[in-house]
């Protein structure tokens, strides 16, 4: 069961909603989730958040349908839907 606070948002990471607090960055918002990673490498190895200030660009996601969004420098907005390359 969700638990909302009045001050609390939701997001929807991979078809799952996740409740978070305002101000919530999404690689938080997918930790909660449970994503490993948010995309695979070439290799196919799962690829997640490693520098957290937007450098390695490794916490790329899929956000309203816009691509190549940084997970770590993104705050969570109400009613948004994150994608990763599946959940990993």
């Amino acid at each position: 069961m969700l638990r909302h606070t009045n001050d609390s948002i939701s997001v929807i990471v991979d078809g799952q909603v996740v409740v978070v607090d305002p101000g919530t960055l999404i690689v938080a918002a997918l930790a909660m989730r449970g994503v490993r990673g948010t995309r695979q490498s070439v290799s196919g190895e799962p690829r997640a958040a490693l520098c957290g200030m937007g450098i390695c660009q490794e916490c790329r996601v899929m956000v309203n349908g816009r691509s190549h969004v940084l997970a770590c420098q993104t705050v969570c907005r109400d009613g948004q839907i994150i994608r990763t390359t599946g959940h990993l």
